[in-house]
């Protein structure tokens, strides 16, 4: 399977997930409702954290060197953009997804699956700082989200490969799909406790 093949097929599956967490409500949820800045910053360190604390772990872990270089690399971009910021005290279940994965081909492709739901984020970032008339500000985001592009070409680059048949293929895209689905959840109870309809996309 090409790995763009991957990439399609889990957005294909995963579609309407996308879609919402591409919605400001994913910050509302993040902020719990505090849509400044300050609350906006936190939560988007807090992403940064987790993911480079899920990828550090994963490079001290990994066998395949490639793949333990690509996570250690992975862990170092996610630390430095979340900087000195204090994180805001948040638990994402997508990284007790990640956590769990042990293999090269599903770390790689849990992996991706990150990598789709990050760029939401990064998106919601830029605009919301736009919103703020603070254009260097949406500009860093605006850059974090290519730097997660590219990190999920090297990821889908690297599952080509690293992957033996059409197994290790579809275990990669299992392992993406759960990552996202994990994220939709997150988001869906995050709203409904915070009163919100999940499902009205803004």
């Amino acid at each position: 399977m090409p790995a763009d093949d991957l990439i399609d097929a889990v957005r294909d599956d995963q579609q309407t997930e996308l879609s919402r967490l591409g919605s400001s409500k994913t910050l509302y949820a993040d902020t719990r409702g505090e849509m400044e800045p300050d609350a906006v910053h936190a939560a988007a360190a807090a992403r940064e954290a987790a993911a480079a604390g899920t990828f550090e772990a994963w490079a001290d872990d990994e066998s395949d060197d490639a793949a333990a270089e690509l996570f250690a690399d992975a862990a170092a971009d996610a630390a430095a953009r979340r900087g000195d910021t204090d994180p805001a005290d948040r638990d994402f279940s997508m990284h007790d997804v990640l956590a769990d994965l042990t293999t090269t081909v599903e770390r790689l492709g849990g992996l991706v699956g990150w990598t789709l739901v990050d760029k939401k984020v990064k998106e919601q970032l830029t605009g919301f700082f736009t919103g703020q008339a603070d254009p260097q500000t949406a500009s860093t985001y605006r850059s974090a989200g290519g730097e997660v592009e590219e990190l999920r070409a090297d990821a889908a680059g690297l599952l080509a490969e690293v992957c033996e048949g059409d197994g290790e293929w579809d275990a990669a895209e299992a392992a993406a799909i759960d990552v996202v689905a994990a994220a939709y959840d997150d988001y869906v109870e995050t709203l409904e406790e915070l009163g919100v309809n999940p499902k009205n996309v803004c």
